[in-house]
C-alpha cells in the first residue's frame, strides 16, 4: 500500500486538520473510536493510506499533530474524534510564540523540532511504501501578516474562536529513484 503522512502544525492547521480528519472518517466509515461502521467494501479499499489498522480492529490516523503551546491540541483532543489520534503523536510546548515569526522559528520551535522529527520517522518506519507527506498550516509573512495562496491555499476566516487567515495544504510526493533515471 501507498501511504500518506499527515503533518498538522499551529492553531489554524490543527482546527482545520480536526475537521479534514472528521470527514475522512466518515468517507471510509470510520467512527469517533476508530472503528469501522461502514456499509460499503468501497470504503475500506484505500483506507490504508491513510490509517493503521490496530491489532484490536481499531483504525488510527497516520497523522502528527504540533503546536507550540498546548490548548490547540486540548481541543482537538477533546473534539469529536479527537480520541482516534495515537496520543504519542501530539507534539507541543507549552509556551507558544505569540505571533512572532522569529520566537517561533528560532527559540521554541527550534526546541521542538527534534521531537516532531522523531514522531514523523516513526510514523515513516512503520509504513510499507511511503508515498509521500501531506501539511497542513496556517501560512504568514514576517508581520504575522497572512498570505494568499491561490492555488493550495483556503481562505479561513475568524469565527467562533478559529483562525483567521490563509490555510494551506500541502503534499509532498516521494518519487522512486528508477522514475529520477529515466
Amino acid at each position: 500500500m501507498r501511504e500518506i503522512l499527515h503533518i498538522q502544525g499551529g492553531q489554524c492547521g490543527n482546527q482545520i486538520g480536526a475537521k479534514f480528519w472528521e470527514v475522512v472518517c466518515a468517507e471510509h466509515g470510520i467512527d469517533s473510536t476508530g472503528r469501522y461502521s461502514g456499509d460499503q467494501d468501497l470504503q475500506l479499499e484505500r483506507v490504508n493510506v491513510y490509517y493503521n489498522e490496530a491489532s484490536c480492529g481499531r483504525f488510527v490516523p497516520r497523522a502528527i499533530l504540533m503546536d507550540l503551546e498546548p490548548g490547540t491540541m486540548d481541543s482537538v483532543r477533546s473534539g469529536p474524534y479527537g480520541q482516534i489520534f495515537r496520543p504519542d503523536n501530539f507534539v507541543f510546548g507549552q509556551s507558544g510564540a505569540g505571533n512572532n515569526w522569529a520566537k517561533g522559528h528560532y527559540t521554541e520551535g527550534a526546541e521542538l523540532i527534534d521531537s516532531v522529527l522523531d514522531v514523523v520517522r516513526k510514523e515513516a518506519e512503520n509504513c510499507d511504501c511511503l508515498q509521500g507527506f501531506q501539511y497542513q498550516d496556517a501560512t504568514a509573512d514576517e508581520e504575522g501578516e497572512y498570505e494568499e495562496e491561490e492555488e493550495d491555499g483556503v481562505e479561513y476566516e475568524e469565527e467562533g474562536g478559529f483562525c483567521d487567515g490563509v490555510c494551506t495544504l500541502r503534499s509532498l510526493v516521494s518519487v522512486p529513484n528508477e522514475m529520477m533515471m529515466s
